[in-house]
């Protein structure tokens, strides 16, 4: 709590990349040892300090991962608060990345069709760009 009696929380930014490729979408698996351990995201991470978004997403790609994307087009922007925790997610769309998705930093990748999304399990934090995907990718 501070001083004023208001319980401060972390704060958290961090960047996410929706990649596309032949009609479906790339998953990550977190590790069952991290907070939201065993579900599924859409492959990215936390903001260091000077870095830009896009930097981010470029080096948190490589290590999670080990791909390199071209381009990346702002998709969605949100804030969650979590018991331990506030994030701002910022989610980027690719299609264009150079690599074959391994799992390094994650226990596993997928390529999922858009309308498989629902029967994967995420973190809270991802619903609302999840419905957004939905609009824009109806089955």
């Amino acid at each position: 709590m501070n001083k004023e009696g208001l319980r401060e929380w972390p704060y958290v930014v961090v960047a996410a990349a929706i990649i596309q490729w032949e009609g479906k979408i790339l998953l990550t698996r977190r590790k069952l040892d991290v907070h939201q351990g065993g579900l599924w995201e859409f492959p990215g991470g936390k903001q260091e300090a000077g870095e830009t978004l896009s930097e981010c997403l470029q080096r948190e790609l490589k290590e999670e991962i080990d791909i390199q994307v071209r381009a990346l087009c702002p998709f969605y922007t949100l804030r969650h608060q979590y018991p331990e925790k506030e994030v701002e997610l910022h989610f980027f769309t690719c299609s264009d990345f150079e690599g074959c998705p391994k799992p390094l930093e994650c226990v596993e990748v997928a390529w999922v069709l858009p309308h498989e999304l629902p029967s994967y399990e995420f973190p809270a934090a991802d619903m609302r760009v999840l419905r957004e995907l939905q609009k824009r990718w109806p089955e």
